[in-house]
Parts: structure tokens; sequence; C-alpha cells
């Protein structure tokens, strides 16, 4: 059955690949960005979303739900990079990691899940990232903001077990996409040669895994499989086989070896 779906952060990458492959499936699909004018050409209907503004998702809402009658499924994909020293992160850059990545899926979740609540249905699915799961050098932050929605998503789907509104995650791994240049870059604080090295290491080898990261698409067609699921699971890891086994060993291996590994992937000796 056909549902209304919303996908933020529609302009590029995943966002426009779970999109597009929705639109295909023959959903009505409303994707967001926060300049309208980056969505030229799209099979989807574009609408302008900027999820760190209260006043900007409540107009959205308020615009596909006259049109539509409803929004059935919210994909929270709306996100971006913060890459610097855990150790000397300035808190503004923080914050607007955060900003996005995590209060950006709490505002959009408290504006379309009254509506969904009233009608005893509805979907959500939020866009994590292994991340979200095991730390990572020099991407502390970005770390921070999907455990955050990792645990917010857990609650969220406790205190919504009986209202018909399903809760889900998904797990990328690497994926090639603009992430990589939008990336925001702290720079280097410390007069430090050995640490700014390690820090330089870390960035080239998180890039590089990037370059060659899987293809969108696949998000896409996993989640084309969420929507149509009666049942959807709590979380789907989606990437390739080396990465999506690593939530595996952290479970498994020891706490210092599971480090030394993560550390020797980065170049941090």
């Amino acid at each position: 059955m056909a549902k209304v779906i919303l996908v933020t952060g529609a302009s590029s990458g995943i966002g426009l690949a779970c999109a597009t492959a929705l639109q295909a499936q023959g959903h009505t699909v409303y994707g967001s960005a926060r300049d309208v004018k980056r969505l030229k050409d799209v099979p989807f209907k574009p609408i302008e979303l900027d999820v760190t503004s209260d006043a900007s998702v409540n107009a959205a809402i308020a615009t596909i739900t006259k049109a539509e009658g409803k929004i059935d499924v919210l994909v929270n994909n709306a996100g971006n990079g913060v890459t610097g020293p855990a150790y000397a992160m300035p808190v503004e850059s923080a914050k607007q990691q955060f900003e996005v990545n995590f209060f950006g899926v709490v505002r959009m979740c408290s504006a379309v899940l009254p509506g969904m609540i009233e009608k005893k249905q509805g979907l959500i699915v939020n866009i994590s990232s292994l991340a979200g799961l095991f730390g990572l050098p020099y991407q502390s932050m970005y770390a921070a903001s999907k455990f955050a929605i990792e645990g917010y998503s857990e609650s969220l789907r406790m205190e919504l077990l009986n209202t018909g509104v399903k809760v889900t995650l998904i797990n990328p791994g690497d994926f090639k996409s603009d992430f990589t240049q939008n990336r925001s870059k702290v720079a280097f604080p410390l007069k430090n040669e050995a640490l700014e090295k390690e820090y330089t290491s870390a960035v080239a080898a998180m890039e590089k895994d990037e370059s060659v990261g899987s293809d969108p698409a696949l998000i896409g067609k996993t989640l084309c499989k969420i929507v149509d699921s009666a049942k959807p699971k709590q979380r789907y890891l989606v990437g390739k086989f080396d990465q999506t086994i690593v939530p595996v060993l952290k479970s498994i291996l020891p706490g210092g070896l599971f480090n030394k590994l993560m550390n020797d992937h980065y170049g941090i000796k």
C-alpha cells in the first residue's frame, strides 16, 4: 500500500537514494533540504526544511499534512560530521554537531509523532551509524551524537509500544556521498607533533574508507523493505561485511584488544 513518506536531507547521498527508491516503489515521497534549490530534477516532491529550526520543521509538516492528510513514515536522515580531537574539542563545535544530528531528530519526531499516535499507525526510521555502536578516534562528537540517537530511539520504541507506531534504526557503514567534503574539521589546537600526526593519519584513513564506500542505493533498497514490513526489526546494519562485523567484534573481544584494532586501522600505534 502506498504511503506518505518524508525523508530529511534528501539533496544528495543516502537521503537522495532513499527518497528516490521509495518514490520508485509508488509511495508519495517528500524529500527535504535546507535549500530547496538543491532538489532540482528529483523524482519526488521537494520541500524546504531545516531540522535545526522549529519554525521550519513545523511549516514543512503542516504543508505535507494539509496536502496529504497524514505522514505515514518519517525517515530522519539529515546529518553532518565534525572531526577533531576529543581532548580539545570546542564546545561550540560539539553543539553544532548535536544540533543537526541529534536535536534535529528529536525536533522532527516531536513534530510528526502526535499525528501518528492519533491515527494509531506510523513508522519512524532513524538513520544512525555504525559509529553509534562504537567510538571512533577523532570523530568523538559524531559518534556521541549517533550514540545519543541510539538511546533516544530505544526509549522512544518502549514508549510507543501500545500506540501502533514503530521505531527502527539503520546503522550504515561508509558510503560514497558528499559527506566527506562537507565534513567540518577542527584545526589541531596543540603544539604536539606526535598527536597532530595521529590526527592527520586518522582523518586520511576515514576519508579513504569513505572514498571506497558502498553505493547509497543499498540503503535505499533496505529502506524499501523496512517500509513494506509489517514487523520491522529494531536495527539494520548496512554496508560492507568488514565494517558491519565490528559491533560483533566489540561484543566478544576484550576492550583493550578491540581498541588496539581500531587504533591500528586509523594509524594510531
